[in-house]
């Protein structure tokens, strides 16, 4: 989700219930998604840590919580709410207590569950496991959801009538709530459509959000992952578009064991680790040319032109 979402919904939560911590909660709210410093810092000095990324450490339940506490105690500095206030032209207050580090941690939860609900999800028990959980419900940031976040911004800012606001972030709730109640009712929907489908080549079948919420990619793929026939359905025409099938592994020239040497090498490059990170299906096109290995890994769900990444492994690496 967006980072504007995940500011208001805590702060709607909390503004329901009374709360008078609400900015705590809220700020809470998009705490986690600092992890863009460290994909900008320690993600590009370190390439091979691949946990420094978007969508990385700062999205698990225990890092998420070190990251609430330690955001909300700089930005609660007198200094710092001070500068804030002359920046914004409010006067806002921050407090630091056990109440309000609980308030700002439950808006990482908020985050986590809204970020659980888009593509590729998070890690959510890291550092016991690496594994991303996600409900494959939304796609990375809804627009309509970002325009409608900052105009409810807008109304909450502006000195107006406070029934103006409370509709403004009853309307933002309505509609997140209904479009991901559509969303979880359109991919049942291709589920239902796709699944009697599947023949003797086709046993397994996922499906995936995309921008559109009536537009899904889904994967079918055989019992061993070997080989994927990927499409785009359309939930409205009821038909699938843009058929491509792909094998996992493709190898020219060399030989299998030569080629599953070089791969094993290539797995552990830096770019290689990132992009497989970022990808449920990774295909792999391996080419032997006289002393070396071409290797390509691109992404079948994304694009495998702008998500795609080339390696060469020596042969006296091999």
């Amino acid at each position: 989700m967006d980072l504007i979402t995940h500011f208001l919904v805590p702060y709607i939560i909390l503004a329901a219930v009374r709360s008078k911590n609400k900015l705590e909660g809220a700020l809470g709210g998009i705490s986690p998604d600092i992890d863009v410093i460290f994909a900008f810092t320690v993600g590009i000095i370190f390439p091979q840590y691949v946990i420094f990324s978007h969508r990385g450490i700062t999205h698990s339940l225990i890092f998420g919580f070190i990251t609430s506490t330690i955001f909300l105690y700089f930005i609660s500095r007198k200094q710092v709410t001070e500068f804030i206030n002359r920046v914004i032209k409010r006067d806002i207050s921050l407090k630091f207590t056990k109440k309000t580090v609980g308030i700002a941690y439950f808006g990482v939860i908020i985050h986590l569950l809204l970020d659980y609900l888009t593509y590729l999800g998070i890690p959510l028990f890291y550092p016991f496991i690496i594994t991303r959980y996600s409900a494959e419900i939304y796609y990375f940031a809804d627009y309509f959801m970002m325009i409608l976040g900052i105009f409810v911004i807008l109304v909450l800012y502006l000195n107006i009538n406070k029934n103006y606001k409370k509709a403004a972030m009853v309307i933002f709730m309505i509609f997140l709530i209904s479009f991901g109640g559509i969303r979880a009712y359109e991919k049942s929907d291709v589920i239902n459509s796709e699944t009697p489908t599947l023949n003797g080549n086709f046993s397994l079948i996922a499906v995936y959000p995309t921008r559109d919420m009536f537009t899904w990619k889904v994967v079918k793929s055989d019992a061993q992952n070997s080989i994927y026939f990927v499409s785009d359905y359309n939930t409205i025409k009821k038909q699938g578009s843009n058929i491509k099938i792909f094998k996992s592994l493709s190898i020219k020239n060399g030989s299998y064991r030569s080629a599953q040497n070089a791969i094993k090498i290539a797995n552990t490059y830096p770019g290689v680790k990132k992009l497989k990170w970022n990808s449920y299906y990774t295909i792999i096109e391996a080419e032997f040319n006289s002393s070396q290995w071409d290797i390509t890994y691109f992404d079948i769900y994304t694009n495998e032109i702008t998500n795609k990444i080339k390696v060469i492994v020596p042969l006296n690496e091999n």
